[in-house]
């Protein structure tokens, strides 16, 4: 079973239909159906769901391999902590600053590689020791 990296799917995925809602709020608000329509306002939200979709593909799942593989419980917690973390940061700061240069995006964006990072680390320490010992 996946408990743990199952916990930061789900919140991941919840973190994305939020900002999805902000996609349609914007939407709704201009009367735009399809793209941006030209509205500044509605591509920055648009760019916020997909930049935080973009990390969260490889990151959730490098999580649940390195679960499955027998990463430590407290390494899976803090790797999932930062990044939904470092995508509120990121998505905070991107809307805040409308797509310009705030802290919020470059330190989610830090800790999102950090975390991203360790993650592949991780499971490649993982997985060639394992093909090493079964073999």
């Amino acid at each position: 079973m996946l408990y743990i990296s199952g916990i930061y799917v789900a919140l991941t995925a919840l973190l994305l239909l939020f900002l999805a809602y902000l996609v349609v709020r914007q939407r709704v608000r201009f009367k735009i159906g399809l793209l941006d329509g030209g509205q500044k306002k509605i591509s920055v939200a648009m760019r916020a769901q997909a930049n935080a979709l973009e990390t969260a593909v490889p990151v959730l799942l490098l999580l649940v391999v390195a679960e499955l593989n027998g990463a430590y419980p407290i390494f899976l917690h803090v790797c999932g902590i930062g990044f939904l973390l470092s995508r509120l940061l990121h998505a905070w700061g991107f809307s805040v600053s409308q797509g310009g240069v705030h802290f919020g995006r470059y330190y989610g964006t830090l800790i999102t590689w950090v975390v991203l990072l360790a993650l592949i680390v991780r499971v490649l320490w993982l997985s060639v020791a394992g093909l090493l010992t079964a073999a």
